[in-house]
């Protein structure tokens, strides 16, 4: 197999794009099982005893007593709401480990430590690998063997690893579908990597990763976000927000906006016109000539087609002709499937309008 660089230009430089077949590997990933080495992922650990309670304070997911082996999304937020950072979070054997985007891991690390103050908390980079497992023959028993394991975690929940580092299932596969993410020593990843090959998963690129993840709508920080991007516009309310915990930095707009119900934009996923060049992230979305958006992750996906996820005006109906890329030229759709559940009024929202009604 001949390994093809990501794009230098692209949030994955430095990872193998592909092996020379990445609509093949996108299949196996469907019908069989792949591993994606996703090493370039940066990681952090906290230890000390207040690591919990201090990272519950200024983060907006509840995790000031996360249990043994429970993961879970977090944010840091601006003070106007606005999301900074986004990781996936791990507890495990008296250490909180945080992994996010390659770009991201000392800008975070450094916000980390600047905000220790007094607390016994001792935030670290940490020299391990990120390797994603895809597809629906994970949970066969070769597979099982390879890993170590009696049978597979339950979802967004993590085990420890023989050797060092831990295995956890990720949660939103579709039907019949598995994914989990192998946190293991770098030194160890090549080994790793054999290891599972013999168990019959097939080397796979991030391109691969990120057709899936594109038609499972999950967002990308840093690509699928902007510098305005709140958590409602991305589905991270709930996911990554909880909504009943202490203060932290940009609470006021999140319950804001959850109680007046109205996100300016909303996340999608656009079918694209495959006939020509295609677009590039950040690229406008437009309806009418009019900018109604931004692109983000761009992929060819083995069943879609060119597709793309885009944060468009809140309230675009699907069936707007929209278009992007350079001078406009690339058609796009509104898969009407991605649309986000219809609005439902906060109770804040709803209060105003009462109060409006009585006085009328």
């Amino acid at each position: 197999m001949s390994a093809v660089p990501a794009p230098d230009t692209g949030p994955d430089a430095g990872a193998v794009w592909h092996y020379g077949d990445p609509l093949g590997e996108q299949r196996a990933a469907e019908t069989g099982a792949v591993v994606v080495d996703r090493s370039h992922r940066a990681v952090l650990t906290l230890i000390g005893g207040d690591r919990q309670k201090w990272l519950h304070s200024i983060s907006t997911q509840h995790v000031s007593d996360l249990p043994e082996g429970a993961s879970t999304q977090n944010l840091s937020l601006d003070g106007q709401g606005r999301v900074e950072d986004h990781w996936i979070q791990t507890e495990l054997g008296g250490t909180t480990y945080l992994d996010t985007e390659p770009w991201r891991g000392e800008p975070l690390l450094a916000y980390l430590r600047k905000m220790v103050f007094w607390s016994d908390v001792s935030p670290a980079a940490a020299d391990l690998a990120v390797l994603s497992l895809l597809g629906p023959r994970l949970a066969d028993r070769a597979v099982l063997d390879a890993l170590g394991l009696d049978a597979l975690p339950a979802e967004l929940t993590a085990v420890p690893l023989a050797g060092g580092g831990f295995v956890r299932r990720m949660p939103g596969a579709p039907a019949g579908q598995i994914e989990l993410d192998l946190l293991v020593p770098r030194d160890d990843s090549a080994r790793w990597q054999e290891r599972l090959a013999q168990a019959g998963l097939r080397p796979a690129g991030v391109w691969a990763y990120e057709a899936h993840r594109v038609a499972a709508l999950r967002p990308r920080l840093g690509v699928d976000t902007d510098e305005r991007t709140i958590p409602h516009e991305v589905g991270w309310i709930g996911s990554a927000v909880h909504l009943d915990k202490g203060c932290y930095r940009g609470q006021e707009t999140v319950a804001r906006v959850h109680n007046l119900g109205k996100p300016p934009r909303m996340l999608v996923l656009l079918h694209l016109d495959g006939s020509v060049e295609r677009p590039s992230t950040g690229d406008p979305v437009l309806a009418g000539g009019r900018a109604i958006g931004r692109l983000g992750t761009v992929v060819d996906h083995v069943d879609l087609g060119p597709v793309a996820l885009a944060l468009v005006k809140r309230g675009v109906p699907a069936g707007t002709e929209l278009a992007t890329g350079p001078q406009g030229a690339v058609a796009a759709v509104i898969d009407a499937d991605s649309l986000p559940p219809t609005e439902q009024i906060g109770a804040g929202r709803l209060a105003v309008e009462r109060l409006r009604g009585g006085a009328r």
